[in-house]
């Protein structure tokens, strides 16, 4: 399928196709102007009423059974709040899938996966670093009874084990926005489910559900959210795997507030235009980054996108301190430019030899890119970098990684 369009339905019940900007627009909001309505509504109850207690415990069952959103009103709000379900129903929308559940944050959506596929006795993870440091900690400590067996994307297969519940890659990576082949990766677990963290990537540059994955993450966070405002994860996976997801949400408590659903669904409308232009702005500093020698490295990933990865020869803690305009700090996906440093903040948590061995460096900073003018930017990063270290006529500073490419 095309990146630019999705699939939906059309009054016939037939497939019809939608460009990605018009679901991100309308997914979730379809029934708005039969009801008189234009934005939609915030429904903050966290109880409802009902004078049918025979209909409701039939309906509780039902969901303890099944894990399936119940019919009718809303029960209770740890089931399941209308708001947030529209946002659900529009990340899926947008991923190609058959549902999404959404959860108080990223790790809480992670952890849900994995309390599920332990549930069913598959305690054993095959993945693939670098992952986001707490997802990587949450694996290595086993703090929810897992075990990992890491390994690069040629060695899935031979990892495997009969106890394998779940394969977990994040292309692009965090922090080095290197790129995994999702389709061979897929094909190589098999009947595993692959679960792929495409939060730096967001539908408008990927829908790892069409290359094979059967769950897909975000911190919703990020890019979904876009105004630093949010806390959220979500999961996009087919209905028998979300129907498992909601029983753990319901039993864990999980749940993602209504307001945060609202916002989230805002975001959404904005994203296809949000990640695309800071895409462009993104691509213009790694190309003159690439050029620059005060720079080592730079990590930019194919498919584009707003985050970009470089390595400098100075303290990286000094660029840190000297940026004005850039707002140093952790998280990213906001309107604006963020930078930080991946060894001391985000990935600090990770083993120090293991964090190397995943390509984190000790000078490596990452910068999510934001909506500024990019000559603005640009002046910024200039005046951070400094004059940069002191080296003889004969020295090479071309050591740098080509913008196109993730490392």
């Amino acid at each position: 399928m095309d990146m630019d369009t999705t699939s939906t339905r059309a009054h016939d019940g037939h497939p019809a196709p939608r460009a990605l900007a018009t679901e991100a627009v309308h997914a979730g909001r379809d029934d708005l102007a039969r009801q008189g309505l234009h934005a939609p509504p915030i429904d903050l109850s966290t109880t409802y009423p009902s004078y049918d207690s025979r209909g409701e415990a039939a309906r509780i069952d039902a969901f303890a059974t099944t894990g399936a959103e119940p019919d009718g009103p809303p029960v209770y709000g740890r089931l399941g709040n209308p708001t947030v379900a529209r946002f659900e129903t529009a990340l899926a929308r947008l991923e190609g899938t058959e549902a999404a559940v959404a959860f108080a944050s990223g790790m809480a959506a992670l952890s849900a996966v994995l309390l599920v596929r332990g549930s069913m006795g598959l305690r054993h993870v095959v993945a693939v670093r670098p992952l986001y440091g707490c997802s990587d900690h949450l694996l290595t400590a086993g703090l929810l009874g897992s075990e990992v067996t890491w390994t690069d994307p040629a060695g899935v297969a031979d990892a495997l084990r009969p106890d394998t519940g779940l394969v977990m890659v994040e292309s692009p990576a965090n922090p080095t926005l290197a790129e995994v082949d999702l389709r061979a990766v897929a094909h190589a677990c098999g009947s595993v489910p692959l679960l792929v963290d495409s939060t730096f990537a967001t539908p408008v540059l990927q829908r790892p559900a069409e290359h094979g994955a059967r769950l897909v993450l975000h911190s919703a966070t990020k890019y979904l959210g876009g105004h630093g405002d949010v806390l959220a994860g979500v999961v996009a996976c087919d209905e028998e795997l979300a129907g498992r997801l909601r029983q753990v949400r319901f039993a864990t408590g999980g749940v993602l507030h209504p307001l945060a659903g609202y916002l989230l669904l805002r975001g959404l409308s904005t994203l296809p235009v949000r990640v695309r232009a800071a895409s462009a702005t993104a691509a213009e500093l790694a190309r003159r980054l690439t050029a620059d020698p005060r720079v080592a490295r730079v990590h930019y990933p194919r498919i584009g996108g707003a985050m970009v990865a470089f390595e400098v020869y100075d303290d990286p803690h000094e660029v840190i301190g000297a940026v004005r305009l850039i707002t140093p700090a952790v998280s990213l996906g906001s309107v604006d430019t963020l930078i930080q440093h991946p060894a001391s903040i985000s990935h600090r948590i990770v083993d120090a030899d293991d964090r190397r061995g995943a390509g984190v460096s000790d000078h490596l900073l990452r910068m999510s890119v934001g909506l500024e003018d990019v000559e603005d930017l640009w002046s910024d990063l200039d005046a951070a970098l400094g004059r940069g270290p002191s080296r003889g006529a004969g020295s090479c500073a071309n050591s740098h990684s080509a913008p196109a490419l993730a490392t």
